[in-house]
């Protein structure tokens, strides 16, 4: 399948992006070659394959979950201009 102008237009202004009239040329066709790769890639015998998590047969290394900083508010908001029950009061600036 090949694209025309019309469709490379039509998808660069759904992806709000601006495609000059000297480039254009260039973009129709290397999206064309996408879309070809992607339609040889659709001819793959794919009926034997069974789905996976990952190519390889191994389970991902984690650390451990475990708290590692103790956060302090009340020494965090000594240095703020106004508290008040562990809010931060900043000035409204919407009305």
């Amino acid at each position: 399948m090949s694209l025309d102008k019309q469709q490379v237009n039509h998808i660069a202004m759904l992806a709000r992006l601006s495609v000059d009239d000297d480039e254009i040329d260039d973009v129709v066709a290397k999206l064309s070659s996408i879309v070809a790769f992607v339609d040889q890639l659709q001819t793959a015998a794919t009926d034997d394959v069974l789905p996976m998590a990952h190519p390889m047969e191994r389970c991902q290394r984690l650390r451990v979950d475990a708290v590692t900083e103790i956060i302090d508010r009340d020494r965090f908001q000594k240095n703020a201009p106004q508290v008040s029950n562990g809010f931060y009061l900043v000035p409204k600036v919407i009305e």
